[in-house]
């Protein structure tokens, strides 16, 4: 059966009040941005509390359904058919229809579900259900009525014109992006931080994101799995611009200057200065990590304690509180995993210590910090200077 409209549900954005305006116009804008990407041409509008998608040309429904599926906001994506009121017998008629199309061997439980949003309509809801019903079972005898746990809704929306669907495919949920401002990502090229940022993503929160790359002890293999990771994430989160700060001087630096059990934790204060600056200048209010605690070194209680003390702005770490297959089983849902698990080393496990220290205090790490005095302002001027940026996931044209 081909479907030529879709009824779009959300969740949250329903009682948002008076501003729920404002995120029902994101959410139609985040869909019509997104059917860019799927070949014809589609119409995306509101009315009264729902949101409808119109294909105006042929199109191939499952690319336009992954697409849907990949915007937030959306719970629900419905295939929809939709009917001019010409009075309760064709209603039936065009039910009986559509079931009978859609299910070519009718030997389902069913239970119909009707809402009368528009009051003119001369016939109530519990009637509707009633009569509806009888009609289903007496045209499919291998049908019956389950009310509790039934096989297929039969939804019918009596509106200005007269929806009717039963399958409803389930979205990302969340909130639509741009609604919750922007936020700038640490991404390396491990299985957390893109799931990190595909997490308060989901909330509606723009990304950018700050890889940081050390040449010649991180290949451009590593950074380029790093650009398909970002890319793979802008799927659900729309555009990233990624920011490539050259690491390895600052890296040497610490590397020569500062005790080798904490390298990682001093390198880690480092790389969060310099992503909270490029946050400042890119008009960020957080940034977003993919720590959980205790799962390395830097992860404990009091790494992170020691690593926030550098950051001003707030700090997102989503995963916080996950365990690693948690973790695992987001990346696989939003087709992260395997690009993760390449074996391209990031600039952090190259210069990591044997025996790093899991419970820095912080006036041990500032002592050794004092060690670099000299030499980090001029770095970090340089690798802030030598940014590349790149523009991942542009809407085509």
């Amino acid at each position: 059966m081909k479907f030529q409209s879709f009824l779009i549900k959300y969740a949250e954005i329903a009682v948002k009040g008076k501003n729920r305006y404002l995120f029902e116009d994101k959410l139609v804008s985040q869909i019509a941005r997104k059917l860019r990407e799927v070949e014809g041409s589609f119409e995306v509008w509101k009315t009264a509390g729902r949101i409808y998608v119109d294909a105006l040309t042929d199109y191939d429904f499952d690319e336009a359904v992954d697409a849907l599926q990949h915007v937030f906001g959306i719970v629900g994506i419905c295939p929809l058919l939709q009917i001019e009121d010409n009075g309760f017998e064709d209603l039936k008629a065009r039910v009986i229809a559509y079931l009978g199309e859609r299910y070519p061997d009718p030997a389902f439980t069913f239970k119909v579900l009707a809402r009368r949003a528009r009051k003119s309509y001369p016939i109530d809801s519990n009637e509707i259900n009633a009569r509806m019903g009888e009609a289903i079972l007496a045209a499919f005898p291998k049908t019956r009525v389950n009310v509790h746990t039934p096989d297929i809704f039969v939804n019918i929306e009596i509106r200005e014109k007269i929806n009717i669907y039963t399958e409803v495919i389930k979205g990302a949920g969340g909130m639509p992006l741009g609604t919750n401002g922007k936020a700038m990502l640490l991404l390396s090229g491990g299985i957390d931080s893109p799931v990190a940022g595909y997490m308060v993503s989901r909330r509606g929160v723009s990304l950018e994101a700050t890889y940081f790359h050390a040449p010649p002890y991180t290949s451009e293999r590593a950074k380029q799995k790093v650009v398909d990771l970002a890319r793979l994430v802008s799927r659900y989160s729309g555009p990233i611009r990624l920011h490539v700060v050259n690491f390895t001087d600052i890296q040497l630096a610490i590397y020569e200057k500062c005790p080798h059990d904490e390298l990682t934790i001093i390198m880690r204060r480092y790389m969060m200065r310099i992503a909270e600056t490029l946050a400042e200048r890119n008009n960020c209010l957080a940034l977003i990590t993919g720590e959980s605690i205790g799962q390395v070194a830097s992860q404990t209680m009091h790494s992170l304690t020691v690593t926030n003390e550098v950051c001003t702005m707030p700090v997102l770490r989503p995963v916080i509180a996950f365990d690693k297959q948690d973790i695992v089983d987001i990346s696989e849902k939003i087709g992260t995993y395997e690009t993760s698990i390449q074996p391209f080393e990031d600039c952090c496990t190259i210069f990591v210590a044997k025996h790093p220290v899991t419970r820095p205090l912080l006036k041990v790490i500032q002592k050794s910090e004092e060690k670099l005095a000299e030499v980090m302002p001029a770095l970090i001027e340089e690798a802030l200077s030598t940014v590349e940026t790149i523009d991942i996931g542009a809407d085509p044209e």
